[in-house]
């Protein structure tokens, strides 16, 4: 049970940081030194992962996101039950990390946006966007898959690999989808905006999924000592 709990604390962090940022500080312009921009929010995603993996990754591997999970079930890395498990709770922790985030919105002016960081594509933009998903979604799990390798991973610095390649998919990600790559990320936003992010919500489900799986099997592939 202690793996299940880090992982839902986990996902609560990364959603109640990264969504964090992008509602209070990613456009704040009228709030002096509170704007921080894409490269910002992609910092606080990363290093929000970075921080969790060094925190609870002795306990859990630190995988909050079901798209890593499943790309670890695939590989061979982890079981049936352990997944499943896994993903039931980085879906609760998503929707605590939501829950705070809508009550800090709801309870106090901040000139910010009104959602809770939520992903979504413009109309027309479904393949643009299903593409994006779900080929840095692949990068992302493709790192992760290689940095905690047993044999010839990354070791300690790891998270740190993992943590910047979350940051540099979502410097390029953000303005086409506000970036995913991660279901239980956006399962918990859109629980609470309702609208267009629950109807849009399937795309940032499957997509990553795609993507973990086609990374699960070229690694399965390389991988230097199977």
């Amino acid at each position: 049970m202690r793996k299940y709990i880090s992982e839902m604390i986990g996902t609560m962090v990364l959603v109640l940081m990264g969504c964090g940022s992008a509602v209070f500080a990613g456009n704040a312009a009228d709030i002096v030194g509170a704007g921080v921009g894409t490269l910002g929010v992609a910092f606080a995603f990363g290093l929000s992962v970075v921080a969790m993996a060094y925190t609870i990754g002795n306990i859990s591997g630190c995988h909050i996101n079901p798209a890593i999970t499943f790309g670890m079930l695939l590989s061979g890395k982890m079981s049936g039950k352990d997944a499943a498990m896994y993903v039931i709770f980085q879906i609760i922790g998503a929707i605590i990390g939501s829950a705070i985030l809508f009550a800090l919105v709801s309870s106090g002016a901040n000139g910010g946006p009104t959602d809770t960081g939520s992903n979504s594509f413009k109309d027309g933009m479904m393949l643009q966007a299903f593409i994006a998903e779900a080929v840095f979604t692949f990068i992302f799990v493709f790192v992760v898959l290689g940095a905690t390798d047993s044999e010839k991973g990354a070791g300690n610095l790891g998270g740190l690999a993992i943590g910047l390649t979350l940051v540099l998919i979502h410097i390029v990600c953000i303005p086409i989808t506000g970036t995913s790559v991660n279901p239980a990320r956006s399962i918990g936003p859109a629980l609470f905006d309702g609208g267009t992010a629950l109807s849009q919500l399937w795309l940032f489900i499957v997509a990553p999924l795609v993507g973990a799986a086609c990374s699960a099997g070229v690694w399965k592939a390389i991988c230097p000592h199977k």
